[in-house]
């Protein structure tokens, strides 16, 4: 008699996506050993690259050769608004202007906004600049329009379209990625130089927000609303603009608010092929002299005016309606806030012709502290140079060069002390190997093998990794993130860039942009958490955040080369600053939105603050954190291109030599490829937050 025995049954460790990875390591592992004797293998062949380039040029100068009348008529269109607005800007007495934003921000965000409104047009006017600001606020007040209507029109053709918003869908990720000095040079040969120029740089890239908010508006619009419209009798024209738009608002003017914060992003870009006296001008030329004083002077105006708008749009958009069936109002109240501007015009305007202090300011009345600014950066650098020395050559020999060129180029005894032997590789790799294997081993399978993957990075460097072997990487985790859509647009990413033979400048740039976003992400988170759970030190935090989002990425350059001069290591100063903020927000953001109901359960339960945090808060908050460190990307990415003035070698010092030489090719092959690298982090970003936000019954 045979007696059966059941064995228990064991989870198996060897899961499908583990097969995939190990398949992929030995791959790689082979990939690595042939690229010693195969060169093609390490390096992509000169051979082998198809460069567009030289077509894109020639259709380039076939469509200006052909259409440039075109675009040069509607640059005399939109010239002839822009020069009314400078004129009727610069016509209107200064305290006037400053009495009509104090009024506006006072009916729609109370009296703590008219105060901060009125201090932060006033600083502009007392530094001097407020013919300058005059003239962005003209350059703004024609761009944010346009690209309003714009952005209305295509949201709401997407949004009855599905096929159009398949097709439009693709060109705003461009929109948005693509580096403006990328598209800076057919612009110039179509528009011609001058301030138009800028308004549709800025429309170009301000649209987009304004599309995607229009599109989510109108898609929210719940269905039941929708159907009492169409059994009311409403026909389609009605039921649009009387049911469907009123409802959509409070998102479509979310969309006019991040509009027009676009819009004032790109003054200074604008003023390079602008070159007029506007402030992006002042900031621009400032810095070329490094003029820390100034340019931050300058800046700060185009910073305040952002926040100004930015605080003014958003309070316009929450504003609530009055309730319907209330007492009717009479004109003088309906109609109070513009009868009060009108008086104030009028009234300044005429006190202006007896005391010309109130219509021009007067220059002796400027305060402007441009040379103390500079004598205390002076004394920051003699009494701190020695330390910025050291922090400089530590991060650069023991973070960035073992990223980029691999612990096996970097460590050597000239900087660590030793140099890597036979016996530390194996020292390494072995340590690697068991620290992954425990992790496998106690079921943490994804932590183990980034523990392989990072390990590998780290060895060979980000910029000296075979290039089949990174193809397969980023390839094999858009498949696993969003499957074959999302692995295939990752590879025709990765291949575009390869066969155009920009793949060793897009590899520095990806290194670059990796050590920023890392550094970027781990102190904003940290600042985020620390935020989230402390009412002062959020309140202390938003307003420096706002300076670093809206203050020209351009000046936040001068005071890192001024005390680090030209290099790498300035360049990650300042993408670091301009990147740091999304982490900040998003994780404040999506730590206070933890429903309260589950924080108390836990607490109930037992857990302690820490076990809340990292149990329940970070798990539950992780989509949206997730979309903070796709923000974080983008913006480092964004950062590169200007980081490239102060000796980068990656693709944004390629899109600026192409602005440079005029090369439309060029140029628009390098910013599409960075505009590829974006989309393709964010397309895997997505996904994972997407596969996340379900895992958490989102």
């Amino acid at each position: 008699m045979t007696l059966a025995i059941e064995h228990p049954r064991v989870t198996p460790w060897l899961t499908d996506g583990l097969r995939i990875w190990l398949v992929f390591g030995v791959c790689a592992a082979l990939c690595t050993v042939a690229a010693r004797n195969v060169p093609w293998l390490q390096t992509y062949p000169d051979a082998w690259v198809i460069s567009l380039a030289d077509g894109v040029a020639a259709v380039s100068d076939w469509f200006v050769a052909n259409f440039k009348w075109f675009f040069r008529g509607l640059s005399a269109v939109i010239e002839v608004p822009m020069k009314a607005v400078q004129y009727v800007l610069h016509w209107l007495p200064w305290p006037a202007t400053i009495a009509l934003f104090v009024l506006f921000a006072a009916r729609f965000g109370g009296a703590r906004l008219a105060v901060f409104t009125g201090a932060a047009i006033g600083y502009m006017v007392v530094v001097g600049y407020w013919t300058e600001s005059m003239n962005t606020l003209a350059l703004v007040a024609i761009s944010v329009p346009l690209s309003i209507v714009l952005g209305l029109a295509l949201g709401v053709m997407a949004f009855r379209s599905r096929r159009f918003d398949m097709v439009i869908q693709p060109v705003l990720d461009i929109m948005q990625t693509v580096p403006a000095f990328a598209y800076l040079i057919p612009i110039l040969f179509l528009f011609g130089f001058g301030p138009v120029v800028g308004v549709i740089a800025s429309i170009i890239y301000a649209a987009p927000p304004m599309v995607r908010n229009t599109i989510l508006g109108l898609r929210e619009v719940p269905s039941d609303i929708v159907e009492s419209g169409v059994m009311n009798g409403c026909k389609p024209r009605q039921l649009f603009w009387q049911v469907e738009f009123p409802t959509a608002l409070p998102q479509i003017l979310v969309g006019v608010n991040q509009c027009t914060m676009a819009a004032l992003s790109m003054v200074v870009i604008a003023a390079i092929i602008g070159g007029f006296e506007d402030i992006g001008w002042e900031v621009l030329s400032t810095m070329r002299k490094a003029q820390f004083g100034e340019s931050l002077l300058a800046g700060l105006v185009i910073a305040l005016l952002a926040m100004v708008l930015d605080r003014l749009s958003s309070a316009a958009a929450d504003r609530k309606p009055p309730e319907a069936g209330g007492a009717p109002m009479s004109p003088w109240r309906r109609h109070r806030t513009l009868l009060i501007a009108l008086g104030c015009i009028i009234g300044f305007k005429l006190a202006g012709l007896v005391l010309p202090a109130l219509a021009q300011y007067p220059k002796a009345w400027v305060i402007y502290p441009a040379d103390a600014l500079n004598s205390a950066m002076s004394q920051f650098i003699r009494s701190f140079g020695d330390a910025m020395d050291a922090l400089k050559e530590t991060t650069l020999f023991y973070v960035m060069l073992p990223i980029r060129n691999g612990i096996v180029t970097a460590v050597n005894p000239f900087t660590w002390g030793f140099a890597m032997t036979p016996a530390l590789v194996w020292g390494y790799s072995l340590c690697a190997a068991a620290i992954s294997l425990a992790c496998l081993a106690t079921g943490r399978t994804g932590a183990g093998i980034a523990v392989a993957v990072v390990a590998y990075l780290l060895y060979f460097g980000a910029a000296t990794t075979p290039w089949p072997v990174f193809v397969g990487l980023v390839t094999l985790l858009a498949w696993l993130a969003g499957g074959r859509s999302v692995a295939a647009f990752a590879l025709g990413s990765m291949l575009f860039i390869l066969v155009n033979g920009l793949w060793d400048k897009a590899m520095l740039s990806i290194y670059l942009c990796t050590v920023a976003v890392m550094i970027s992400f781990a102190i904003g988170g940290l600042i985020g958490i620390w935020a989230a759970h402390n009412e002062t030190v959020s309140r202390v935090i938003r307003p420096i955040n706002d300076t670093l989002q809206t203050m020209p990425p351009f000046v936040l350059l001068i005071p890192a080369l001024m005390l680090f001069k030209v290099g790498e290591f300035t360049a990650l100063l300042a993408i670091i600053s301009y990147a740091i903020v999304p982490p900040i927000r998003y994780v404040e953001h999506g730590l206070r939105t933890v429903p309260e109901h589950i924080v108390e359960a836990a607490r109930q339960t037992g857990c302690t603050d820490r076990q809340i945090l990292f149990e329940v808060k970070l798990p539950i908050a992780l989509p949206i954190i997730m979309l903070g460190l796709n923000q974080t990307i983008m913006y480092g990415l964004a950062m590169l291109v200007i980081a490239a003035l102060v000796g980068t070698q990656g693709m944004g010092q390629q899109i600026y030599v192409a602005l440079t030489q005029a090369d439309v090719g060029w140029g628009i092959i390098a910013g599409l490829s960075m505009a590829l690298i974006a989309m393709t982090a964010d397309r895997i970003l997505q996904a994972y937050s997407s596969k996340r936000q379900k895992a958490f019954g989102g």
